[in-house]
Formats: structure tokens, C-alpha cells, sequence
């Protein structure tokens, strides 16, 4: 025997009593486009910053250009222009300043360029070494030994009245330097 299709119906059309089935249906259909909209919201925010092109930067000073002795590299800290208010120290970040002569410098992020590990400077050998996987590095910033892939991050730089400012803001990464 053949159900009747429009058992459940008035004469107009419209549907009688909600069933179970029917209305675990739509609970289903409204669950879906919950999950849905919470997935697309990062998704949506993720492709949103792409299109807005570089991160934030900033020209901030360093220091007097007097600190850094000419031939010589040397620590140095600065503020990270665009803090938010937990920041705390996270927001001083280090890098090395390499005096080359006149107003000619290098400076580096503190960051290797293999998996982020804070590189330190010799002296007595002219390198910078990170102690997690063994990466050298010449004074130049370029790759001596090991793992990393590519030279040290150097920071844009200019000397303004007897000062050195880098431009900063932005996190290094192998797509993109800083």
C-alpha cells in the first residue's frame, strides 16, 4: 500500500504537526550553519589580513650611534612600537648591532634563522652561534655551519642626527624578512 503524499497536510498546503524527524532535521541544518560561521570566521580573518598588505613597522630609535664602537658588535634592545598593554618585557626585543665603519651598520634579529633560537655573539671567534641546534654564523650574518637555511634577519636601518633607528615591528620569517 502506497502512503498518501499529502497525508500530514491541510487542504492548503500548509504542513500539520511538527515531527521528530522533521524537526531533527532542521536542528541538524541549524547546527551545520553554527559550525559553519565559527569556521569561517578566523578563515575569513586570515585571508582579511593578507589583503591588507605589511604588518605594522615603525622608524624608532636605538641608540647614539656613539654606543657601538666602530668594528665591534654589541647587544642592543629596543620597544616594540605596537605593545599591547600584557606585553610586559616580551615587548623589549634584543638584536645585535654591528658597527662596520662611518654609518655603515648591520643589525640583526636576535632570532636564528632555523627554528628561532636567541643566536649569541664570540668575540674571540667572529661568529654567532645558537646553542639549541648547533647554527653558526660569520659576522656578516651569513650561515658558517649547520641547520639554518639562510643568514641571520637583518633589520632595516638608518642614522638620523647622530642616532641609529631601525624600523621595526614586524616578526621575521623565512617568507619574510624584517
Amino acid at each position: 500500500m502506497s502512503e498518501d503524499p499529502t497525508a500530514g497536510r491541510t487542504p492548503h498546503g500548509v504542513e500539520g504537526p511538527i515531527t521528530r524527524r522533521s524537526f531533527l532535521f532542521k536542528l541538524g541544518i541549524g547546527l551545520n550553519a553554527a559550525a559553519a560561521a565559527l569556521f569561517a570566521i578566523p578563515v575569513l580573518g586570515f585571508v582579511a589580513s593578507a589583503l591588507r598588505g605589511k604588518a605594522k613597522q615603525a622608524w624608532i630609535p636605538l641608540a647614539r650611534v656613539a654606543d657601538f664602537p666602530e668594528g665591534e658588535t654589541r647587544l642592543a634592545t629596543y620597544r616594540n612600537p605596537f605593545v599591547v598593554p600584557w606585553d610586559g618585557k616580551t615587548a623589549d626585543i634584543p638584536c645585535w648591532v654591528r658597527h662596520i665603519r662611518g654609518n655603515k651598520f648591520q643589525v640583526f634579529a636576535i632570532n636564528c634563522a632555523h627554528l628561532g633560537c636567541p643566536v649569541r655573539w664570540f668575540k674571540e671567534s667572529g661568529l654567532f652561534m645558537c646553542p639549541c641546534h648547533g647554527g653558526v654564523y660569520y659576522e656578516d650574518g651569513q650561515v658558517a655551519a649547520g641547520p639554518p637555511p639562510r643568514g641571520l634577519y637583518e633589520y632595516e636601518y638608518k642614522v638620523k642626527r647622530d642616532e641609529l633607528w631601525v624600523r621595526a615591528g614586524r616578526i621575521p620569517t623565512l617568507a619574510q624578512s624584517v
